[in-house]
């Protein structure tokens, strides 16, 4: 039997080589007489997240698909067929009758990888001219697009010339752009060397100057559990906050698409080194039983709801009974699939089955059940499928929505944008919750937006709505110490300062304190900020918080 850390091991070469043939040219290798498949299986794998491996080889085309066999949903395993759309008895009940929802086509989620963008092009044409960029470019930053946001959400109209501007083209197309010149050139020349084995050194080298693990979450956020045996098996739970726990289910690593901003793209590379992964859920509720203090589970990924329903049941259905690890009292799931998918909660074959276990969480459970939804566009907000989701997780599954998105240069960078989003979310009931900042991982100098700019956009927003979009916080830094939020640029005695406060931290005495920096145009991050004279930041040189002196509430 082949051993599943010796597969893990040849994956990572294995995957990458696909991407080199399509970017370097290597075609010529593979003779066109071939038209066979091979399947290299791992068969008995341990089920924590371990892949199958198929190659598919037909002339010149190489096709490599990962199916995780603990139930993650990949590509292939995620072929949802549709099913018409049925009257149910609750329709009476939840005053669904008489609102018709959106026809229902046979459509079934199709992941767009970097080896088939030339889909796209069959489709888009505009998008032609932007092909070699997005090859190179996908070397090093995780690429998968949705039909749903390819067809409906990029407005394709506006020409091969303006295309990229759009702002959900930008969401996943990645671009040569995204890299410093430095590591622009060192791929660039990796590429037209011809050596697959040095491209992939480089690409490896210039993925590790990413920071792929920012804000100590490796370190600083791993759970202590009282069990050598519980703590063994936490391998995808973080505790960065004493109130709230998260959980990466193995099975939900990946996404119906992915943001070219994802400040957890480590996690779609293929390296087990760099992802969390939760096998199981039995050592979490383990874990969550020792600590009584915890009142939230965050589950997060990746994102949770690309899992099938059945794998979903074994983080939930325990917490529809109610003497179940009492303390717990709020679930939350965070998730793009509003934006990528979202026929997850209408036509997927198992949209029943979730909308049915999402209430029973609320209904028996008792517990409140929030989707923290990635929304950073008031486009998302606009077709009928999205509205047609929204409606059946509020009226049918009976969770709250509440929204979220950092602020990104080129795609929501724009106080109008905010608003309008803001807005059409408190029409349709869905609650603004945050709006957070670039974090310092990935292309963050692509997408960043200077603290100061960011306040304002925030401000300029805000000021223009009702009261009840002022439940939405930020800008926010989830950094190293905490949640930090910049309320404001003031003066203090003729000095120009950033107004801040900590919003959550790991040091719970400074919740809530205002604290103040040296005013900074080009700050983008919490480490670009410096003290005041006579004063000091309220974090050390590895960000840890500092004591509260003197403690004056």
């Amino acid at each position: 039997m082949i051993s599943s850390s010796f597969l893990s091991y040849l994956r990572r070469p294995c995957i990458l080589c696909v991407f080199l043939f399509n970017a370097v040219g290597f075609s010529d290798a593979l003779s066109p007489s071939i038209h066979r498949s091979r399947v290299l299986s791992s068969s008995t794998l341990n089920a924590a997240g371990e892949a199958n491996i198929k190659i598919y080889e037909n002339g010149n085309d190489l096709d490599i698909v990962n199916n995780s066999i603990n139930n993650t949903v990949f590509d292939d395993e995620r072929m949802m067929s549709s099913l018409s759309a049925q009257a149910i008895d609750m329709d009476d009940m939840i005053g669904m009758k008489g609102v018709e929802p959106p026809p229902v086509s046979n459509e079934r989620y199709r992941a767009i990888t970097l080896h088939a963008v030339d889909k796209v092009a069959e489709k888009h044409p505009e998008i032609i001219q932007h092909l070699d960029d997005i090859r190179l470019s996908g070397l090093i930053f995780p690429f998968k697009a949705s039909p749903y946001l390819v067809d409906e959400l990029i407005d394709w109209s506006v020409g091969t010339d303006k295309v990229r501007d759009d702002p959900f083209y930008r969401l996943v197309f990645p671009t040569l752009e995204m890299l410093s010149d430095k590591h622009r050139e060192k791929l660039i020349k990796a590429k037209d060397d011809g050596d697959p084995s040095v491209i992939m050194k480089v690409v490896g080298e210039i993925r590790g100057d990413l920071n792929p693990h920012p804000a100590g979450q490796k370190t600083l956020n791993a759970p202590k559990s009282k069990s050598q045996e519980t703590q063994s098996s936490l391998t995808g739970v973080q505790h960065k906050y004493s109130e709230t726990v998260l959980v990466f289910p193995a099975a939900a690593q990946t996404c119906h698409a992915y943001c070219t901003y994802c400040f957890r793209w480590a996690q779609f590379i293929g390296d087990d080194e760099l992802r969390f992964a939760q096998k199981e859920a039995d050592s979490l509720f383990d874990y969550l039983s020792e600590h009584d203090e915890v009142s939230d589970i965050l589950m997060t990924g990746g994102d949770p709801m690309i899992m099938q329903t059945r794998s979903l049941r074994q983080y939930l259905e325990p917490l529809c009974d109610p003497n179940f690890l009492p303390h717990v009292r709020n679930i939350r799931i965070g998730t793009r699939t509003l934006t990528f998918w979202p026929q997850r909660f209408t036509t997927d074959k198992d949209a029943d089955e979730l909308i049915t276990l999402m209430r029973r969480v609320r209904e028996e459970g008792g517990r409140h059940l929030a989707i923290m939804a990635h929304l950073g566009h008031f486009r998302e907000l606009s077709t009928k499928k999205v509205q047609h989701a929204i409606e059946r997780i509020q009226k049918e599954a009976f969770a709250t929505i509440r929204s979220q998105s950092p602020v990104m240069r080129g795609i929501n960078d724009d106080a109008t944008v905010w608003a309008k989003k803001w807005r059409k979310e408190v029409q349709m009931g869905i609650i603004p919750y945050y709006m957070f900042m670039a974090r310092d991982t990935g292309a963050q100098h692509f997408f960043d937006v200077p603290l100061e700019k960011a306040q304002r956009i925030y401000s300029d927003a805000i000021r223009n709505c009702s009261g009840l979009i002022r439940t939405a916080r930020g800008p926010s830094m989830s950094c190293t110490p905490g949640k930090i939020e910049v309320t404001g640029v003031e003066e203090i005695l003729g000095q120009k300062v950033f107004v801040l406060r900590f919003l959550q931290c790991r040091n719970e005495d400074w919740i809530g304190r205002p604290f103040f920096a040296k005013y900074d145009p080009k700050a983008v991050w919490y480490d670009d900020l410096e003290p005041l004279i006579g004063m000091e930041l309220p974090w050390d040189e590895n960000g840890i918080p500092k004591p509260v002196i003197p403690r004056l509430n």
